[in-house]
């Protein structure tokens, strides 16, 4: 009896080969003049789980000293005499191809060695070569990131493009400067971000596109160089090697990214025994899957089959309710949480005017009530008490300033006087009874106006809380203490003034 594992293994099963059809056949753009672009995975590596468990990079191989993780693959560690390659393992088969590399060549150093090559040849390279850790004579293209300056002209890190037909000896002395098709100078050497290299071989004509690695712009290309001309194998092998000297630097490789390229109105080329086992393990699986549901229905005709392909998938309306509905339970929750906060708000100022009850009505320190009864909280404040308390606070408080001022106009008239006194055109201290009698009539005023304003301050209270807004604690000044602290200190300034006057007379005897 088939069961529903079975059934999801074969729908498994589908999903992966339309998968793979799906890499084969996609293309962008329709109109002709337009060129076609088709990724290729089996000559490509990225991370993430760039490497298996095992090591081992999928439809690539490497060897020498080069190491693959999971994020990128080191073609040579920082350490000397160091040399290690990683080839594609099958060929080519498609004729026009745009690769994009990224990597970095970082070392402590200020010079690095000796540097990273990318390959397209028709065989496979060395892994621990001569030219930058592969074979010395290859039939293709060699794309050197050279970092070491051999020929001592000071022309490096440099960029060069060097073709060979599998004759010629690469020159290490003159840097291959003497076989170069063409280069550029850039630094790619301790750069905050990965570097980026873009080859394009398209119609027979070479182009490099180079990203110095001075912001994370993925698309801030500049070029580098671009030959008209060039024959390079029709199927051939992608590789990256790399080598160091005396000095070292760590070269690593986080993406290649291979694309097959196609004039518009051409089908992508593709292996056609590849694309025939594709489809007919496609329809096998499809028959597979029929039979399997035909079965599945024969055995359970009461139950409905629930699990269609249709489910698995969301349609747009469905998306666009799932994402108002979030929305909208956002929306609620910053709602609730509002009015949580506001109902603590409230419960904090109901405990506050609760609190100015209770010690309206309780003098601080008071006794407790007999019988070990708690204390019953006062009626709360209304509004209109609290706005009416705080006018009154105002009141006292400008009062208070008026007071101050009277004092300080007193002073100011009592130093006039003395003042007035000393400069007189005799040396003889003049009677100062007629001052000193103005000056105890002024005092006498102030202090009358002073009794006057307090009586009105204390009549205005009384009238509008009629006592319900007396003081709350045991604290507060009384208008007895406050008279009496203010006849003392005008005492003792005038008492002071008479000091200093018979100072200054006794003085001015002498002279």
């Amino acid at each position: 009896m088939m069961g529903t594992g079975s059934t999801f293994s074969a729908k498994k099963s589908i999903f992966v080969a339309l998968f793979l059809v799906l890499c084969t056949r996609v293309t962008t753009g329709n109109n002709p003049g337009l060129v076609h672009r088709t990724f290729q995975y089996k000559y490509s590596f990225k991370p993430p789980y760039l490497a298996q468990k095992d090591g081992t990079v999928p439809f690539w191989e490497y060897g020498g000293n080069a190491i693959a993780s999971a994020e990128s693959v080191r073609i040579a560690p920082s350490l000397r005499s160091q040399k290690g390659a990683i080839w594609t393992k099958s060929k080519t088969t498609f004729d026009w191809w745009d690769v994009e590399i990224v990597f970095r060549v970082s070392g402590r150093g200020r010079v690095g060695a000796d540097g990273l090559a990318f390959w397209y040849t028709s065989e496979k390279g060395d892994y621990n070569g001569d030219v930058f850790g592969s074979s010395d004579r290859w039939q293709g293209l060699g794309l050197f990131f050279d970092s070491f300056d051999n020929d001592n002209k000071h022309n490096n890190p440099y960029i060069m493009a060097v073709l060979n037909d599998g004759t010629k000896k690469f020159d290490h002395q003159n840097d291959g400067t003497t076989q170069l098709l063409s280069g550029c100078l850039r630094d790619f050497r301790n750069k905050p971000f990965p570097t980026r290299a873009r080859i394009e071989y398209y119609n027979n004509i070479l182009t490099v596109l180079f990203h110095n690695g001075m912001s994370n712009n993925n698309d801030d290309y500049e070029m580098c160089l671009r030959a008209e001309g060039v024959h390079l194998p029709k199927a051939g092998h992608f590789g990256l090697s790399a080598a160091t000297g005396g000095l070292a630097d760590d070269h690593d490789v986080f993406h290649f990214l291979t694309t097959s390229l196609h004039p518009a109105g051409q089908d992508a080329q593709q292996p056609s025994d590849e694309a025939d086992r594709l489809s007919k393990e496609y329809q096998e699986y499809q028959k597979k899957l029929e039979q399997q549901k035909e079965e599945y229905r024969r055995e359970h005709p009461d139950k409905a089959p629930k699990e269609e392909l249709e489910d698995w998938f969301e349609t747009d309306n469905q998306r666009e309710l799932r994402q108002i509905w979030q929305a909208q339970s956002g929306m609620t929750e910053v709602i609730r949480d509002l009015s949580r906060k506001m109902d603590e708000v409230i419960g904090r100022q109901e405990r506050t005017l609760g609190l100015l009850s209770v010690g309206g009505g309780h003098q601080a320190g008071a006794p407790p009530p007999p019988g070990g009864q708690a204390l019953q909280p006062a009626a709360v404040l209304s509004r209109q008490e609290v706005e009416a308390l705080l006018q009154n606070n105002n009141y006292i408080a400008q009062t208070a300033k008026e007071i101050r001022q009277i004092i300080g106009d007193v002073s100011v008239r009592t130093d006039n006087i003395i003042q007035t006194q000393a400069r007189q055109p005799t040396a003889q201290v003049q009677s100062s009874g007629y001052e000193v009698q103005g000056l105890m009539n002024e005092m006498r005023e102030s202090m009358n106006n002073m009794k006057q304003g307090m009586a009105q301050i204390s009549h205005t209270l009384n009238a509008k809380d009629g006592g319900v807004a007396a003081c709350p604690t045991a604290n507060c000044l009384g208008l007895t203490t406050f008279l009496v602290i203010t006849v003392v200190q005008l005492s003792l300034l005038f008492i002071y003034s008479l000091y200093r006057d018979s100072r200054e007379a006794k003085a001015k005897k002498f002279y």
